[in-house]
């Protein structure tokens, strides 16, 4: 018999203030101020030894640039870094760490800056629209970076996850008159490819997510759209709904006959799972640098 006093289901076999929680990564990353200090003290250390990086304009606007970090020599594999923060927190600098990793191994690396979501009155449309055009002009303008344009990579993580997922899934040719096949690969971990539960979360609070923001920026509606191999992960600690947006997103790409490995970190939380990508032999460095051509 079911509980007459039990609060109603708003999404799956979710309520409230489980679907408020499920979107709340505090909830279940106690250590998430703790490992944030971490990456921050490594990024330090990491420009240090990296230097500065060259700032690039991709537009007019003063978040519009983008930190990019050089290997040494010409016509090498990019990774361009997309990076999170619930949309409305971080900047390029603040993830300096994990270019140190693709540097070392022969590649440039591009962490991208853009507005937040506070800076355009809670419509995430603009922000997608800056970090496909950042990706835009780097595949465009590549080789004027020491780049190789049939090596491009995107990777994105959290709110940068999901903002991965429209780049992978943006219409290259009707909006900025390129190659459907601009991207060789993406790495999309603990992300958000579905933003209808998002929309009915409290993360509404912030977020003026609309009808058409739902439509056009759930990644998994546009998987026809995806031109290259796609490596997915979450970790088993993070919240019920980051482990299922990312397995359902699996399944749907592979249903379309789309190249998607899935990769699932035992015993990482939705924070710590980040910092794997830092390492050349951790859960995520290896197969980035493998899907470069940098790792065996």
């Amino acid at each position: 018999m079911q509980d007459a006093t039990a609060a109603p289901k708003v999404w799956l076999d979710l309520d409230q203030a489980a679907l408020d929680a499920a979107y709340d990564q505090s909830v279940y990353a106690p250590n998430q101020s703790a490992v944030h200090d971490r990456r921050m003290m490594m990024s330090a250390i990491a420009l240090q030894r990296l230097g500065e990086p060259q700032v690039i304009a991709y537009g007019a606007g003063q978040n519009h640039t983008f930190d990019l970090y050089r290997a040494k020599g010409t016509n090498r594999p990019l990774a361009i870094y997309v990076h999170g923060g619930a949309w409305k927190n971080g900047r390029a600098r603040d993830f300096a760490v994990l270019a140190e990793v693709f540097v070392n191994a022969g590649a440039h690396c591009a962490i991208l800056d853009f507005d937040l979501v506070q800076d355009c009155q809670g419509d995430l449309l603009p922000m997608v629209e800056q970090v496909r055009r950042a990706t835009a002009k780097i595949c465009a303008e590549a080789a004027s970076f020491g780049a190789d344009p049939a090596r491009i990579h995107v990777i994105g993580h959290s709110s940068g996850g999901h903002m991965g997922g429209c780049i992978v899934t943006t219409d290259w040719q009707r909006h900025f008159g390129l190659s459907q096949n601009i991207l060789c690969g993406g790495m999309l971990f603990s992300g958000m490819y579905e933003l209808e539960p998002v929309r009915r979360s409290k993360r509404s609070e912030y977020v003026a997510f609309t009808e058409e923001t739902v439509e056009k920026l759930s990644a998994i509606r546009h998987i026809d759209k995806i031109a290259c191999p796609l490596i997915l992960a979450y970790g088993t600690l993070e919240t019920p709904e980051f482990q299922r947006q990312t397995r359902e997103f699996h399944t749907a790409v592979t249903a379309a006959g789309k190249p998607a490995t899935l990769y699932v970190g035992t015993g990482y939380n939705h924070f710590e799972l980040l910092e794997t990508l830092a390492n050349p032999y951790g859960l995520l460095g290896h197969p980035a640098l493998k899907q470069m051509g940098l790792a065996s």
